[in-house]
């Protein structure tokens, strides 16, 4: 059996770790659609960044970090200061093991805490496994953006999910 993982809040300490999970992701596939890997330093940078006003949590499991989950700005408009885009990478020995769920779960809590209304996630297709671990968190699919991205010489299309948080009274 699978230990659960402890989840908390990220610090610029983390850098290094959440740089190696993500850096093979960004070499290797299309998932994301970054080119080149950011430095620790940037890595750092992009957390603190991110803890200015939004969650950014680590799932560890025996004291390693397998994983980590963040919100960010939605769009830049006024109107939209309550909704956040949503993101999580997990480490390619813990996938299927529960990680995702318990970081997203988290990280869906201190959003709703925190009352912002609504959460989307952007999928590069093909990820079957990012798709399931969505759906299953209750969002819904809203489209595709066709070909939006170009790499590895290829078009890669986009799906966009939404989760409506439930408001605290």
């Amino acid at each position: 059996m699978t230990a659960i993982p402890t989840i908390r809040t990220a610090n610029v300490a983390d850098a290094a770790a959440v740089q190696a999970i993500y850096a093979p992701i960004v070499k290797g596939t299309a998932i994301s659609f970054e080119e080149v890997p950011p430095s620790i330093a940037e890595m750092g940078e992009r957390i603190a960044t991110t803890l200015e006003n939004y969650p950014y949590l680590i799932a560890e499991r025996n004291g390693e970090v397998i994983g980590y989950a963040y919100a960010s700005q939605h769009r830049s408009r006024a109107a939209y200061r309550w909704s956040v885009d949503v993101t999580v990478y997990i480490a390619d020995q813990a996938h299927r093991t529960g990680v995702g769920r318990a970081l997203y779960s988290r990280l869906i809590a201190e959003l709703t805490e925190r009352g912002v209304h609504a959460a989307f996630a952007g999928i590069a297709l093909p990820n079957p496994g990012s798709v399931a671990l969505h759906e299953s968190m209750g969002f819904t699919p809203l489209g595709i953006y066709r070909e939006v991205g170009q790499k590895f010489g290829q078009w890669h299309d986009v799906g966009w999910w939404q989760r409506l948080l439930p408001r605290l009274s």
